[in-house]
């Protein structure tokens, strides 16, 4: 009988679970020498960059979080041993027959993509918002947000200097909003 190419699953397990479903599974696939059959399993992560209070923090969160993806051939064998890892509740789709992504599904999740990422960051403000300054040069100044240019680290506020409204460029960092 043919080797059936393996596909991508979705495996529903409880909140806060997803890293203990995937670390005994894979237990469980090389203690039974299933690694023909389950080929790989992931917890999607990305890594954020907090700016809040002049201080920035790097996390890592969960993409998708309750969920776990599993690359694997379907069949009896390997849907039990999916389907009884502790913490695991079930496949998304049909209980009789989980349904496997499409390419184009894998391909928009970046499930395959092993690239390194880079961080994404978030501020604690948005365009619009009052914030303080700072910064030597503007320190304590207030103004508007303008504009939010996370690849390049820079916020554009709005303050006033000798009655007309200036645009200042400054780090994330370098602002905090007004309560």
């Amino acid at each position: 009988m043919p080797q059936e190419e393996p596909k991508w699953y979705v495996v529903h397990t409880y909140s806060g679970y997803e890293k203990k479903v995937a670390s005994n599974l894979a237990t469980t696939v090389e203690n039974r020498g299933f690694k023909e059959l389950i080929t790989d399993i992931r917890v999607p992560t990305e890594m954020v960059t907090e700016v809040a209070d002049d201080k920035e923090k790097t996390v890592e969160r969960k993409i998708f979080p309750g969920y776990v993806f599993v690359k694997m051939v379907m069949n009896d064998d390997t849907w039990y041993i999916v389907r009884n890892i502790r913490g695991c509740t079930g496949f998304v789709g049909p209980s009789s027959k989980p349904i496997p992504l499409s390419d184009a599904e894998v391909t928009a999740m970046g499930i395959e993509d092993e690239s390194e990422k880079t961080p994404r960051i978030e501020v604690a403000y948005k365009v619009g918002d009052r914030v303080r300054i700072k910064d030597d040069s503007f320190d304590d100044s207030e103004g508007i947000v303008d504009s939010i240019d996370l690849q390049n680290n820079i916020v554009r506020v709005i303050v006033q200097m000798f009655g007309q409204d200036t645009p200042v460029d400054l780090e994330l960092n370098k602002v905090e909003v007004l309560e």
